[in-house]
């Protein structure tokens, strides 16, 4: 799934989802005031293993440094970036708008990344060339009613359905069968 959403003007009231960058590997301290604040947010996390006092731990780490999302009014987020001067808008340089990520596509992004999978393949926002791709979405198994771009991942053997947020991040699902995917436009 891809594109950052209509860049329309957002009325006050209006609660959507801002992508966000963080500086100085802050994140998840954002993430801990956001939460404290009561402001629905979301880090793309994923297991590393890390070696603290001489031994190896597992523990969720960001995927990609500085990166957060975050579902807010235009006003309310003003007001938190007041008190976090390191929380910053990412902004589409050829449009000069922040990015909005339209609700569909952030629970659909948060549903397929918020599961931790270590065969999940993670972007950059420019990485991948989606328009290569079929839209398709995946009909049965562990990510039945997915949608996505289905293309070849530089460091897969095979294709896969690509799960992405334009000029901010992709991932690529699991080999995911092609008995399993249908054809969307």
């Amino acid at each position: 799934m891809s594109g950052n959403g209509s860049q329309r003007p957002l009325s006050d009231d209006e609660t959507v989802w801002f992508a966000m960058r963080v500086t100085y590997r802050r994140e998840m301290k954002a993430k801990r005031l956001l939460d404290e604040a009561g402001i629905e947010n979301f880090v793309p996390l994923r297991f590393a293993v890390r070696y603290r006092y001489g031994r190896k731990v597992k523990e969720l780490v960001p995927v990609v440094r500085g990166l957060i999302f975050v579902h807010s009014t235009g006003p309310e987020i003003q007001r938190v970036k007041s008190g976090m001067p390191y929380l910053q808008y990412i902004m589409d340089k050829r449009l000069g708008a922040k990015i909005v990520v339209p609700e569909k596509q952030m629970r659909l992004f948060i549903a397929v990344t918020g599961t931790y999978d270590e065969h999940l393949l993670w972007f950059q926002g420019d990485e991948l060339n989606l328009k290569k791709g079929d839209r398709v979405r995946i009909v049965a198994g562990e990510f039945e009613g997915y949608e996505g771009v289905f293309v070849k991942v530089r460091g897969a053997r095979d294709r896969r359905v690509v799960v992405a947020i334009e000029g901010v991040i992709a991932v690529a699902l699991a080999t995911v069968s092609p008995d399993l995917i249908e054809v969307i436009g």
